[in-house]
């Protein structure tokens, strides 16, 4: 090695070349930071890193570990889909699997997650993976579809665009409007933090169909403070009146584990209840 050569190396500025793999994986933790609207300090306090360190990394001027992608990965909520994607661009393996619903090994998973959706009987629950393409359902679903367009109910069926479809719930949805803004809410929060092409094409679909006019509801509902938006249904047995909540997979460690949701509906009012127990 020359003596100059040397005098750089020793040299406290001195910075290794930056290699492509360096680069895109700086590029990537930017994006997530910026995506999930933390600032450097930020994630350099909730990571216990200085921000000298951080920014090296994502100028690309510092090659981090493993164990500090998976780390800052964890810091920012990043699916593990995509921590795989950063793994991969820091030029390491990924480490978190995908298989497909039918592997023997999700089996145990799968029984389990079945056994909550047919255990919410007679109440509807269901479960959908990360595009909203319905996975399961129990019985008590299918009786509130009744008039649904059958194309909407071909798989694989899309959940989001059998509720707001013109030819699906939506002509029977009494509180529309505030139904179809939280489901829009909801989607576009969901599209915004994992920036997924199919959910940004999906929410400028579900954009495009007519938007309801005229009264919120047409009955009167408990006002839940904001906590949850009802979802009023008008029935051949009368008006339902559900709230719905969403379930997740604790700590999976299996990409398609992890983007598997529950939807399960509650009776919002006992005359609900009682319908519902009529049919189940």
């Amino acid at each position: 090695m020359t003596s100059e050569v040397m005098a750089r190396h020793r040299s406290p500025d001195y910075r290794p070349p930056m290699s492509h793999a360096t680069l895109q994986f700086g590029s990537l933790l930017k994006e997530w930071r910026q995506r999930r609207r933390v600032s450097q300090l930020d994630l350099a306090c909730q990571g216990e890193i200085s921000t000298r360190h951080l920014s090296f990394l994502e100028t690309g001027r510092a090659q981090p570990s493993r164990e500090m992608v998976l780390h800052l990965a964890e810091q920012l909520a990043v699916p593990l889909r995509d921590r795989n994607t950063l793994l991969t661009a820091a030029g390491y393996a990924p480490i978190y699997r995908e298989r497909p619903l039918g592997d023997p090994g999700l089996r145990p998973a799968l029984r389990a997650m079945e056994a909550v959706i047919q255990g919410h009987m007679p109440y509807p629950a269901l479960a959908v993976d990360r595009h909203w393409t319905l996975i399961s359902a129990n019985d008590a679903l299918p009786r509130l579809l009744v008039g649904v367009d059958p194309a909407l109910l071909a798989p694989p069926v899309n959940v989001m665009r059998v509720a707001l479809h013109p030819s699906g719930l939506a002509p029977r949805t009494i509180n529309l409007i505030e139904w179809r803004a939280h489901l829009l809410e909801r989607l576009r929060r969901q599209a915004e933090a994992s920036a997924d092409p199919v959910l940004l094409t999906l929410l400028e679909e579900l954009r495009s169909y007519p938007a309801p006019r005229g009264p919120k509801s047409l009955r009167e509902t408990p006002d839940y403070g904001g906590m949850v938006v009802p979802f009023e249904l008008a029935t051949e047995a009368g008006t339902m009146t559900f709230l719905g909540t969403t379930t997740v997979f604790g700590t999976p460690v299996d990409i398609t584990l992890s983007e598997l949701a529950l939807e399960c509906f509650y009776p919002a009012d006992e005359m609900t209840a009682r319908m519902l127990r009529r049919q189940g």
